[in-house]
């Protein structure tokens, strides 16, 4: 990882569940400190590449099903139909022509990503392929993008007017590889520029659209770092789209959960467990009261909110009372805000047993990953697109109705600007969804494809839209900020 990338420890992609009720009233998030004591040190927000993040997601059996795992729950939702007040057929057309032009190369950039996996911020390879790709369709390149040496911005302008963008992700997991089908989020970012630069050549639409590289999705929080250090500023409107192991001609669009990683030290002092124990201070003893002092937390949390860990370093040998004990938790809410309440009452638990063992503690969050606030106007467009183009319907959900089990990087880019996060079903066998290797393997079928170049077609039209449509643009903005109040 190169020496400019930071490494804090966040969730890659997510499962969804069906679950009902909303809580609390949404506000920017505050940073969460560790408490000022003398036994509890001041500790940089920074966490070893050892405490990377990688989870489930999106698998059918806990994924878009209902709690029996036998109907999806998103036939419970309606899907979006049209009012009619959309991009005009014409350029609809002039994208998915174009896109569907770009189908072979385009599927060969996914199958040499898929083919070539590669972690976190080391991901040189797949930037180097798509780089090179973009650049022989005569895109401006910027290289390294925000000092992020796997990062890359693709630019194309004509006149002035709104900016757009799309992102890719081409980051893997270890051992299983590209088994979340970045290979085609890679590719489906590719494709929805090359749709909207057609439609902007043919149509005469003024405007800037870029695609924006972005590494570390799955561990490394590669948005929030592009966002700390001014990736969006410029940018008007931004999508990406995600496949999930379910049914094909299928999707959605829903929230996700906000998310906070807490890694756990106790120091204690060392001693003959049987010869002399009271001379020990026993840090085995602190983690097992704080796992079971969150354990007893869990009944009076609300049901969207989660908080599960585990011990990584437990001691030594049964015989020496340990010294030492180290543990990693995630702590999730449907909203930031939430989890910085949620926060306060784990980081307690952590001091109790520091105090009730005598042990100093240490402990190192990171920022918050954001849920997804999904933009309505954009997923309306996209939904239209979707099921006139295709016959898929799209539910959506904004609200805080759809629990979603995991979070994504792309919750803090909707944070900060009008954005969507659509999901796309790619066939996977029941229970063997994302992150398994039999998914990695549907990611790379003829099938897989197709529905990435469906998906990017509707993303690439609501992306031409806000360009040529200032109403839309407009009310997109409007909605996003009155979004961000309430």
């Amino acid at each position: 990882m190169p020496s400019s990338s930071p490494s804090p420890s966040v969730p890659g992609c997510f499962s969804f569940f069906s679950r009902k009720g909303s809580r609390r009233d949404v506000e920017q998030p505050k940073a969460v400190a560790p408490p000022k004591d003398s036994t509890y040190d001041d500790v940089k927000r920074t966490i070893p590449s050892a405490h990377q993040h990688f989870e489930p997601c999106c698998s059918p059996t806990h994924g878009f099903t209902s709690a029996a795992g036998v109907k999806p729950f998103l036939d419970d939702l309606p899907a979006y139909t049209s009012d009619g007040k959309v991009l005009s057929s014409d350029v609809r057309e002039t994208i998915k022509t174009a896109i569907e032009s770009y189908r072979d190369p385009l599927t060969a950039i996914s199958l040499y990503i898929s083919d070539n996996p590669e972690l976190a911020y080391k991901e040189y390879k797949s930037a180097a392929k798509l780089v090179a790709f973009l650049e022989s369709e005569g895109f401006a390149i910027e290289k390294g993008y925000k000092g992020l040496e796997t990062a890359f911005k693709a630019t194309y302008s004509q006149g002035k007017g709104r900016t757009w963008a799309f992102n890719s992700e081409y980051d893997a997991l270890p051992e299983v590889g590209h088994a979340c089908g970045h290979n085609l989020i890679a590719i489906g970012g590719v494709a929805a520029l090359l749709g909207v630069r057609a439609a902007m050549k043919k149509h005469g639409i003024d405007g800037t659209v870029v695609l924006i590289g972005t590494p570390a999705e799955e561990g490394g929080a590669g948005k929030v770092v592009l966002i700390e250090r001014g990736g969006y500023k410029g940018i008007d409107g931004c999508m990406m789209i995600h496949p999930a192991g379910f049914e094909a001609n299928t999707g959605g669009v829903l929230t996700t959960l906000a998310f906070q990683t807490i890694a756990v030290e106790f120091f204690g002092r060392t001693t003959h467990a049987g010869a002399a124990p009271w001379d020990g201070i026993n840090a085995l003893d602190a983690a097992n009261i704080s796992y079971t002092s969150i354990s007893a937390l869990r009944q009076s949390l609300h049901p969207t909110d989660r908080v599960h860990g585990i011990i990584i370093d437990g001691g030594e040998a049964p015989n020496i009372i340990p010294d030492y004990t180290s543990m990693k938790y995630y702590v999730r809410a449907s909203r930031a805000n939430g989890v910085e309440e949620l926060m306060t009452k784990v980081i307690a638990c952590f001091k109790g047993a520091a105090e009730a063992t005598g042990c100093k503690l240490k402990f190192m969050t990171e920022p918050i990953t954001y849920d997804l606030r999904n933009n309505k106007l954009f997923a309306e467009e996209y939904a239209s697109a979707m099921s006139e183009l295709y016959n898929v319907p799209i539910p959506i959900e904004l609200g805080e109705g759809s629990n979603p089990g995991a979070s994504t990087d792309f919750g803090n880019v909707t944070y900060a600007l009008p954005a969507c996060h659509p999901m796309f079903g790619v066939p996977a066998t029941l229970g063997r969804g994302n992150h398994t290797k039999e998914f990695r393997d549907k990611c790379r079928t003829e099938q897989a494809h197709t529905e990435t170049l469906h998906a990017a077609t509707a993303m690439s039209i609501v992306g031409a839209r806000f360009l040529s449509d200032q109403a839309f643009a407009d009310g997109a903005t409007e909605w996003w900020k009155e979004d961000m109040k309430s």
